[in-house]
């Protein structure tokens, strides 16, 4: 049925009156460079109170950083290299994905090795966790699967993707679990059943990153055709292609608000760009950019890391990203 005249009027009054507040600003900049790692960092991840900060990188180690006076409280060691870390939802345990295609998960209060779990049959890329006790994982050997944490007992093995899974993530209520695929594929799956729910394709080349936005309202992808998709979780459908210059994404996150999403990828010195949901503004992907979802102006330009971004995360209360280089590094910014 159609709005009545006065109905309609009050819609309008209210959209106008909408777009006459200001709009929110969005300002970050460096408060702390982390130099622990003597290789790539390749993962990232924020305990859920924000407290800590768990990188991991090529050199096969895990450590853990105090975020609020970024001391380094222990170093664990998963050997050959680790690629990806997730916390569970309670924060008391940390999950680590390895070259050596075993998923390690730690005692986060004393740094004890809980139990390792084994399946995969290459390198395990990606491993995330729902809020119920589970983890996922995806590997070179095209599969995700998904464990329990509890007991560390395989519930389910995932198949379909013709090429290596670079990146899994569970859906916030645990139902869902997405994967994304060298095979340029990004998948959906039934996380109790393992049905095929859709296959959502767009990309022209790998998909590396993947993201569930905190309200469950969007996934993003973010692929080597250095585009970044944001997709509608409940259908699938392509709300924005996001093009830049870089000539690959490597990792995607949503701030916990989920108004925020950042990028991070090669390009010429690039780290990270930070686009505000959903905008079909653009960014050449040299430095991270801000920009304002209403307008799509753009709010700021943040300097680079010396070498490729392949992690980016955002903590819990939205005051920091964290960025993790190539060289070595993990930035933390300041968000204001």
């Amino acid at each position: 049925m159609p709005p009545t005249p006065t109905r309609f009027l009050a819609l309008l009054l209210l959209s106008l009156s909408v777009l006459a507040q200001p709009a929110r600003m969005l300002k970050a900049r460096v408060a702390h460079t982390f130099r622990g790692h003597s290789g790539p960092a390749r993962g990232l991840a924020f305990s859920p109170d924000g407290a800590l900060l768990a990188t991991s990188g090529v050199d096969g180690m895990v450590r853990l950083w105090r975020v609020s006076d970024r001391k380094l409280v222990r170093s664990l060691q998963h050997p050959g290299g680790v690629t990806s870390v997730a916390f569970t939802r309670d924060g008391q345990w940390l999950a680590s994905g390895g070259y050596d295609a075993t998923i390690r998960v730690w005692r986060v209060r004393d740094g004890a090795l809980a139990r390792t779990l084994r399946g995969h049959t290459g390198t395990v890329w990606s491993v995330n966790a729902s809020r119920d006790g589970r983890i996922v994982s995806g590997g070179e050997d095209r599969k995700v699967r998904i464990w329990r944490l509890q007991d560390g007992a395989l519930l389910r093995t995932l198949t379909g993707h013709s090429l290596n899974v670079w990146s899994v993530a569970f859906s916030p209520d645990g139902r869902r679990v997405a994967s994304g695929s060298f095979d340029h594929t990004l998948r959906v799956w039934n996380a109790d059943s393992g049905a095929l729910l859709r296959t959502l394709t767009g990309h022209k080349q790998a998909i590396v990153g993947i993201a569930y936005s905190s309200d469950g309202q969007w996934l993003a992808s973010g692929g080597d055709d250095s585009t970044v998709r944001v997709w509608r979780a409940r259908d699938g459908h392509l709300m924005h292609t996001l093009t830049g210059d870089s000539s690959h994404v490597y990792t995607v996150a949503f701030s916990h608000d989920s108004q925020w999403l950042a990028s991070g990828g090669r390009g010429q010195g690039a780290i990270a760009t930070l686009w505000r949901q959903i905008t079909k503004s653009r960014d050449s992907n040299e430095t991270i950019r801000l920009w304002r979802v209403r307008d799509g102006a753009l709010q700021q330009e943040l300097a680079s890391q010396t070498d490729d971004v392949s992690s980016v995360a955002f903590s819990p209360d939205g005051r920091w990203l964290a960025s993790g280089s190539e060289d070595s590094t993990v930035k933390l910014w300041l968000l204001q």
